[in-house]
C-alpha cells in the first residue's frame, strides 16, 4: 500500500473520532452551563473544555468571553478551529475521497451524507433545542460510519489503518480529559471534595460516555481513585488507556503480519500496552497522576511518529 493511501486512511479514522469527541465535549460543556454556578463557575469548565480540545490559550483563538454561544460555534462550526467538528468532517471527507476505491459504498456515504447533512446546520441554529439535537446527530453519524467499516471493508491493512487512526485518537482525548481535569481526581476526603468535586467526576465520566457503565461495575457513587482506574486501566471500556492500546497494538501487528516491517512502532506499542497491563492505580497516584498522563500522551505521540516512518506516510 502507498504511505500516500495510508495516510489518508489513518487520518480518516483520526478526524471521524475526533468528531465524535469534540461533540461529546462540547455536550458536557453544556450541561455544566446549564447547573448553578458552584465555585469557579461554568466559564472555568468552559476554558478547561477548550483546553481539552486543544485550545489551551482561548484569547489566541479569537475568544475574549468565554460565552457559551461563542465557545460552542467554536467547537462546531469554527473553519479556522482544525478540531471543529465542521474541519473534522470535512478533512475526513476529504481523505477519504483520496482513497475512494479503496472504501466500500456503505463507508464512503456515510462519510459523504456526514458533510453534506452538517452544512444544514447553522451556528445562529444552536438555540438550546437544538443543540442537543445535533450533537446527538454527530454521534449516530460517526457511528453509523464505524458501523459501515466493521461490517462491509475487508479487514486488510487499509482497515488497520483506520483503526490505528481512531484508537491513537481515542487514547489521546482520554488522556487530555483526565489531564486537563486531574486535580478533581486527587485523592480527598469526601467532606472536601463537596458538590462540585462530585458533579466534576461525573463529567469526566460523561465527557466519554462511561458514567452509565462505572455505576454497573462499581455500584458506588464517583470515588477519584476509581474513576481514573475505570479510564485507565479496565479491559472493557471501550475508551480507557488500556483499550485503546489494545487495540492500537493490535492494528499494528496486523500491519506488521500483513507487510513484514513496522518493527519499531510495534514494539513500542507493546511496550505502551505492557505498561498498563501491569501497573496499578495506587502505584499511578503515588508516582503522579499528571505525570502518568503526560508519559502517555507523549508515548501516543512517538508510537504515530514511528509507524509514519515506518509505513512512508506523514
Amino acid at each position: 500500500m502507498l504511505g500516500r493511501t495510508a495516510s489518508n486512511l489513518f487520518w480518516m479514522g483520526r478526524y471521524m473520532e475526533r468528531a465524535e469527541n469534540v461533540a461529546r465535549l462540547t455536550a458536557v460543556g453544556h450541561r455544566l452551563s446549564l447547573t448553578p454556578d458552584v465555585g469557579s463557575g461554568y466559564r472555568e469548565d468552559w476554558k478547561t473544555t477548550l483546553a481539552t480540545a486543544g485550545c489551551p490559550d482561548p484569547a489566541a483563538a479569537g475568544l475574549t468571553r468565554l460565552t457559551s454561544d461563542a465557545v460552542q460555534k467554536y467547537l462546531l462550526f469554527d473553519r479556522q478551529n482544525p478540531s471543529s467538528v465542521a474541519s473534522c468532517l470535512e478533512a475526513a471527507r476529504t481523505n477519504g475521497r483520496s482513497v475512494r476505491t479503496a472504501l466500500t459504498r456503505e463507508v464512503w456515504e456515510a462519510l459523504n451524507t456526514a458533510w453534506i447533512e452538517f452544512a444544514d446546520y447553522k451556528p445562529d441554529d444552536l438555540r438550546p433545542g437544538k443543540l442537543p439535537e445535533l450533537l446527538d446527530w454527530v454521534r449516530e453519524k460517526t457511528a453509523l460510519f464505524r458501523g459501515a467499516l466493521q461490517g462491509t471493508l475487508l479487514h486488510d491493512e487499509g482497515y488497520r489503518f483506520l483503526q490505528l487512526g481512531n484508537f491513537i485518537e481515542r487514547s489521546d482525548n482520554t488522556a487530555r480529559i483526565l489531564d486537563t481535569r486531574y486535580s478533581t481526581l486527587l485523592p480527598t476526603t469526601e467532606a472536601a471534595a463537596g458538590e462540585r468535586g462530585m458533579y466534576q467526576w461525573e463529567t469526566i465520566l460523561r465527557s466519554v460516555s462511561a458514567h452509565r457503565s462505572y455505576r454497573h461495575v462499581y455500584k458506588d457513587r464517583y470515588r477519584p481513585p476509581k474513576v481514573a482506574e475505570f479510564l485507565i486501566l479496565s479491559r472493557e471500556m471501550p475508551r480507557s488507556l488500556r483499550y485503546s492500546a489494545n487495540h492500537v497494538m493490535r492494528a499494528l501487528a496486523g500491519l506488521s503480519e500483513r507487510t513484514g516491517g513496522g518493527q519499531d512502532s510495534l514494539r513500542m506499542a507493546n511496550e505502551a500496552n505492557d505498561k498498563l497491563r501491569e501497573t496499578e492505580i495506587r502505584t499511578i497516584f503515588q508516582d503522579g497522576l499528571h505525570e502518568f498522563l503526560t508519559d502517555s500522551l507523549h508515548r501516543t505521540a512517538e508510537i504515530v511518529n514511528t509507524a509514519a516512518i515506518d509505513y512512508h506516510f506523514n
